[in-house]
């Protein structure tokens, strides 16, 4: 609990009077022994400490009361204000002279140094706000910081701070308390830019009144908290950009990648259907058979470039949800293989999935999409001849599958990043692709509680990815045991 003002004053003129009595008795007490030049110099003495310790003008009324109660007890005639000798004359104007001067001697060093320390006060304020302000970026933070320092500083009643702006930031304190005071702020401080105001603080404080220093320091506050908003907008402003121009390059590649891989399987489609249509082939000719499966495989290669990138915004809005059921894994592989039996004429595919291996929890058609995509990677990039495997094995209450080729390995710096949308390390320029395929292949992966990542092996390249064997709490059924009809 703070005392008032003018108690305070008052037991400092108080405690100047007492000091003065009391020293007054102690050298009544001593007169007989003490010469009267020698008590002028003592009474100095607690002159220096009242101005020291209570101020200027306290001091100076200690010096008049000293001046008086050493002509009253201390010049002869005692008991008497009387003066008979010259010299005691001298020595009580001298005295007092020297009384003054050292009250304001004093009284000028104590001001400076409650000058300084307000000073060093207001610089430790100022450098521990400035240094909580550095490097935020949020503009409820900087309200918040602002706002603990101000109530810090003043110890203030309610302190509020509002930050105008497209998303407006209020913040007050006591926060538990949430509403202001009925009346009106003691102080409103404006948060103050170089074009605009940016807010204000409202300060709630009845006693003792706000001083024109600590008035200063707020408005000082609000300057650094102005800068620290400023430097927040830009960083978003900053940020935004980022976000555009990535959109703007990402949106550049997908144009680039999908028209230039959509082309291709158009311009065989439109070539075959041109010559079935012109009636260039016989219709039981051999042409025939495989024109129309060059047009049944470019399509299938359509639907799935557009799958991919149907499933890819899926992925990216967050509205990828696997329709699960309990799947034999070695039918969805097979499904798979079978229907890009053309496309991967040219490689080997080896499946080992053990018939012992419980049923996995899947989406069937996404995890299709999984394996169609890793053994497309697979046989766009491995060498023709060389062997696809597909292998899969129970590890403890997830099953792990690796699809392996002998394609060409990937530094291990790019091994995480080939899931990336549109990175490509190897033969870019060589190999056809919109980049999408692993993005894919992780979104679904994941989306199923797994995890996907890709390894060099000693002759190829691997992509391993595992799935949960539980699904909500259940474990796999088992599976059906075969029976024999009699």
């Amino acid at each position: 609990m703070k005392i008032p003002a003018y108690l305070s004053a008052a037991w400092q003129y108080l405690f100047s009077i007492l000091l003065i009595a009391l020293t007054t008795l102690v050298f009544l007490a001593l007169r007989d022994f003490l010469d009267t030049t020698l008590v002028a110099l003592l009474y100095l003495i607690p002159i220096g400490v009242i101005t020291t310790t209570s101020g200027f003008t306290p001091g100076i009324i200690s010096a008049l009361f000293s001046f008086f109660a050493f002509n009253y007890f201390f010049i002869k005639p005692y008991y008497t204000l009387a003066v008979h000798r010259p010299l005691d004359l001298v020595i009580l104007t001298i005295f007092l002279v020297v009384s003054i001067v050292l009250s304001r001697f004093v009284g000028q060093a104590q001001a400076g140094l409650a000058a300084a320390n307000a000073r060093e006060h207001e610089a430790t304020q100022l450098y521990e706000l400035s240094t909580a302000l550095a490097g935020l970026h949020d503009e409820y933070a900087v309200a918040q910081i602002l706002g603990r320092q101000v109530s810090a500083l003043l110890q203030c009643e309610y302190v509020e701070v509002n930050i105008t702006g497209a998303q407006a930031v209020h913040f007050c304190l006591p926060q538990a308390q949430g509403v202001p005071p009925k009346r009106p702020p003691e102080l409103t401080v404006p948060i103050q830019a170089a074009r605009s105001t940016l807010g204000e603080i409202l300060i709630w404080r009845v006693a003792p009144v706000i001083s024109l220093g600590e008035t200063r320091l707020i408005q000082t506050f609000a300057s650094q908290a102005a800068l620290a908003l400023e430097r927040a907008r830009l960083a978003q402003a900053e940020s935004r950009a980022k976000v555009l121009e990535e959109s703007d390059r990402l949106k550049s590649a997908i144009l680039s990648s999908v028209s230039h891989e959509l082309r291709t399987p158009l311009s065989t489609i439109k070539a075959a259907a041109s010559s079935l249509r012109g009636n260039e082939v016989s219709w039981d000719s051999h042409a025939r058979v495989e024109l129309i499966a060059a047009i049944d495989d470019e399509s299938d290669h359509l639907n799935m470039l557009v799958g991919n990138l149907l499933d890819m915004s899926r992925i990216e809005s967050g509205a990828l949800k696997p329709r699960r059921e309990w799947n034999i894994l070695s039918e969805i592989v097979g499904s798979v293989t079978a229907r890009m039996k053309y496309s991967a004429e040219e490689h080997k595919i080896e499946v080992d999935i053990p018939e012992s291996l419980p049923f996995v929890p899947v989406d069937y058609v996404q995890m299709e999409q999984v394996f169609t995509n890793l053994i497309s990677n697979s046989v766009k990039y491995a060498p023709a001849s060389s062997l696809i495997r597909i292998y899969a094995v129970v590890a403890g209450d997830y099953v792990h599958v690796q699809v392996s080729n002998q394609g060409p390995q990937i530094p291990s710096e790019h091994l995480e990043r080939i899931f990336d949308k549109f990175y490509r390390v190897n033969e870019a320029d060589r190999v056809t692709g919109t980049g999408l395929g692993l993005s894919i292949c992780k979104g679904i992966i994941e989306a199923h509680g797994g995890k996907i990542w890709a390894e060099n092996l000693r002759d190829g390249l691997a992509f391993n990815f595992t799935l949960p064997l539980t699904w909500e709490g259940s474990p796999p059924p088992q599976l059906p045991m075969d029976t024999e009809v009699e």
